[in-house]
């Protein structure tokens, strides 16, 4: 099954509603650079503790008025007409030079080269009432921002890191109460013209009555793959929407709730996210090839993303396939109350989340 099948314009249940897209001037990306450059000069790095303190006051400051008011009403919009990403094209311009070749993995990356940018991702989350966080389950604490790079040895996985299979639609570490309210997405590098997929739950016409089941807390929402899950997590069942009934917010992976195996959700649950996707799936976007400089932010209780499957590190011209740098792309995720989450955070930093599964923390903590 394709994740990133769109059905015609002229079919009755095409996507009528998009994400917004903003093409960011020359001048304000000017004022971004040198913005990112200043704070570099005098913070060293973004999570530098000072810096992340004093984001919101930062970006107030430094952010060219119209992006900060763009990102600032998106954040308090949950209406019908909010899709719940935002597309800023040419962002920040992107030293391909500096970066060199792509690394094998993430985990050979040099992230000094990607500090300038770490900058101006954390302004634009600071334009929104919402601080950059990191997560343990996330890499075992890896930063709060994080080089997602086609890793050759996961390419079949549905992960960052792999490339030769759709990665279908998900709102991130869906399986976590405390997941990130919303995230932004960095292209770096982007030569394979690999297109991102996105799709809101403000798509479908009418939530209504068939889809009340969902509000019910008895869908299996299993942990990542990287992490281990003991025998007494696999009964742990939450809803797959929350909140107003009319205009929900959505907690969803296609891919783990749906098509992993091994999970044995309920004939109830199972029948009900079938149904769901059947109507979910016509309406994920795919419309949009993200650039080098490019920037989405999402918000993660509207909208899902993913991307389609691409052969890492070849591209086309004129039909030929050639040879490339592999892709880029930096991801930073916040949270906008660290009250309502102290308890799943570490006490000596807010900012560094220790949830394991849905409420329940790492023992080890």
């Amino acid at each position: 099954m394709n994740s990133t099948e769109i059905l015609d314009k002229d079919c009755s249940t095409a996507v009528k509603l998009l994400p917004t897209v903003i093409k960011v001037t020359s001048q304000e990306r000017k004022m971004i650079k040198d913005a990112a450059q200043h704070l570099q000069k005098k913070y060293d790095t973004y999570e530098n503790r000072d810096f992340i303190k004093h984001v919101h006051q930062l970006a107030s400051y430094f952010l060219p008025e119209r992006i900060l008011n763009i990102a600032a009403d998106f954040a308090s919009d949950f209406s019908k007409d909010q899709y719940g990403a935002l597309i800023f094209t040419g962002l920040m311009d992107i030293d391909q030079e500096n970066i060199g070749s792509t690394p094998s993995n993430w985990q050979s990356a040099d992230y000094s080269k990607f500090n300038l940018y770490g900058f101006a991702c954390a302004l634009i989350h600071g334009a929104l009432p919402s601080k950059p966080v990191q997560y343990y389950s996330q890499r075992k604490g890896g930063g709060l921002i994080h080089a997602i790079i086609p890793d050759e040895k996961m390419k079949e996985t549905q992960t960052g890191s792999g490339s030769s299979t759709d990665l279908y639609v998900h709102t991130e570490d869906a399986f976590l109460k405390h997941q990130a309210d919303f995230l932004s997405f960095m292209y770096v590098r982007n030569e394979e013209q690999v297109p991102s997929t996105l799709y809101s739950i403000r798509s479908h016409e009418s939530i209504g009555e068939k889809y009340r089941p969902l509000f019910e807390p008895i869908y299996k929402i299993p942990k990542d793959a990287n992490l281990e899950t003991g025998n007494s997590e696999e009964e742990t069942l939450d809803s797959v929407l929350y909140g107003n009934y009319s205009l929900p917010f959505m907690r969803f992976d296609a891919a783990e709730q749906l098509f992993n195996p091994s999970i044995r959700q309920s004939d109830e649950a199972q029948n009900t996210l079938h149904e769901f996707w059947e109507e979910a799936r016509h309406l994920i976007y795919s419309g949009f090839t993200p650039q080098a400089g490019d920037v989405i932010l999402v918000n993660n209780h509207l909208c899902a993303h993913g991307r389609s499957a691409f052969r890492a590190g070849v591209r086309k011209i004129n039909g030929i396939e050639q040879p490339c740098e592999r892709r880029i792309m930096l991801r930073m995720m916040s949270k906008v109350s660290l009250i309502d989450m102290r308890a799943h955070t570490l006490t000596e930093d807010p900012f560094f989340v220790i949830e394991e599964h849905l409420g329940k923390n790492f023992q080890h903590f």
